[in-house]
């Protein structure tokens, strides 16, 4: 059963990605998501090694810099302000 769920997950991914290639619209998208994805991975690097944050540190994993490619510099806070609570 684990295979056929699988098997369905990579077709969609691949025709997602036809259906994405295809258009030239996408392509700008794809190419300014790329940026986006990017700069917070820079951004939360320099924050990282900067010193600015004393005390703090934020991993780079999938969800931290997905949350501030969505969020901007306010995802950034939502990070922080999370590890305040928790910590």
């Amino acid at each position: 059963m684990k295979s056929v769920w699988l098997a369905i997950l990579i077709g969609s991914t691949v025709l997602l990605l036809v259906v994405l290639l295809r258009q030239k619209l996408s392509w700008g998208w794809l190419k300014r998501f790329g940026l986006h994805l990017v700069t917070a991975a820079l951004a939360l690097y320099a924050l990282n090694y900067s010193g600015l944050l004393q005390g703090f540190e934020i991993p780079l994993t999938p969800a931290t810099i997905s949350t501030v490619v969505l969020l901007g510099i306010p995802g950034i806070g939502l990070i922080l302000g999370l590890q305040y609570i928790v910590l």
